[in-house]
């Protein structure tokens, strides 16, 4: 089987940390954005990945060709050379997914955190016979997106509704698809949406149907969601594969630190904390629901919660004491020299 890992172009939500990198390339919980999604596809048969993108290509390709070897899987680059929406990459990654098979294969979205149920999509494709698979997902606000009305016994799926004010159901396109090759038939090489343009025209034929996706999910693309995001993802990792959190006194909830990390005495630790490579964690240090990347220094008794520490901030961003900060996003390069009362962006 093949993948299409819609990649995208310049992570606006999450600068600055996409200023430099990638955002498919960011950490979240201590392993880049992407490798999540490559690991869950390697686990159930897929040979080869292609990944749709027009930022920072190369970058992207040196960090992965390492993975590649590693995980035994084929990664290749699809470049746009304008943005083409959410469909527009398919058409022109066609050749690099179709081989003649008549295998369907997966579209993912680079942002989408979750447990990833490949292997159960795949049956379900397999028992509607229809010609594409989307997975959704059920949300406490759905006038907040567009909502995927379904008939609930088959999963077939009776229209889209984008925003709507009156309740018609609860249920939200989750950004992972898996697909006939008839499909690319549909799609013009331009700039167009899947969502809004190809799935209606193919639900209007009887032929899309919806699976809901079980466990957690989330858009992971801008920092509040990543926060929660990151809360989710550790409790489902403390279901499924516990031995990878750490324990201890100074531990509270779910909380996830690399090996190569320093820790002092006195801290607490949680919940819903990641700590990655080579950070050092000075003495009575609070941290909670937040995430902190790889080679950053915490000075003692600093107090972090609910935020994204950048690699090597003490580096790039020193904070002189007593500082208090509430919501600033902080380019690299700069020293706070007093508090941040309001949210804002500091350059």
């Amino acid at each position: 089987m093949k993948a299409l890992i819609l990649v995208g172009g310049f992570g606006t939500r999450l600068r600055p940390l996409t200023l430099s990198v990638p955002k498919p390339l960011v950490e979240f919980a201590n392993k880049p954005m992407i490798l999540h999604q490559i690991e869950a596809l390697k686990a159930i048969g897929v040979t080869e990945v292609v990944l749709a993108i027009n930022y920072q290509p190369e970058l992207m390709m040196n960090f992965l060709k390492e993975f590649e070897t590693k995980l035994d899987i084929r990664i290749t680059i699809s470049r746009e050379t304008e943005p083409l929406g959410t469909a527009g990459p398919l058409a022109l990654a066609r050749e690099k997914l179709v081989d003649g098979s008549g295998e369907p294969f997966f579209v993912l979205n680079s942002d989408v955190i979750s447990e990833y149920p490949l292997q159960q999509m795949i049956a379900f494709h397999k028992s509607h016979g229809g010609e594409a698979s989307i997975m959704v997902t059920k949300v406490d606000e759905p006038s907040k997106y567009g909502v995927v009305v379904m008939e609930e016994a088959s999963g077939q799926v009776e229209r889209f509704v984008e925003k709507p004010k009156l309740f018609v159901g609860n249920k939200i396109n989750a950004g992972i698809y898996l697909l006939n090759p008839s499909v690319l038939d549909r799609i013009e090489l331009r700039p167009t949406s899947i969502e809004k343009e190809v799935f209606p025209q193919i639900a209007g034929e009887k032929k899309l149907f919806a699976m809901v996706l079980p466990g957690f999910w989330m858009d992971v693309g801008q920092p509040k969601d990543y926060i929660t995001g990151l809360s989710l993802y550790l409790d489902s990792l403390r279901k499924r594969n516990s031995f990878k959190l750490a324990t201890g006194p100074h531990i509270i909830g779910n909380v996830l630190v690399d090996e190569s990390a320093r820790i002092g005495e006195g801290c607490l630790i949680g919940p819903d904390v990641a700590i990655g490579p080579g950070c050092v964690v000075e003495s009575g240090v609070r941290l909670s629901r937040c995430t902190v990347m790889r080679g950053v220094h915490l000075k003692k008794h600093a107090c972090i919660s609910s935020s994204i520490i950048g690699w090597h901030s003490t580096k790039h961003v020193h904070v002189c004491d007593e500082i208090y900060s509430n919501g600033g996003i902080v380019l690299p390069h700069k020293e706070i020299k007093s508090s941040i009362l309001q949210p804002q962006i500091l350059m």
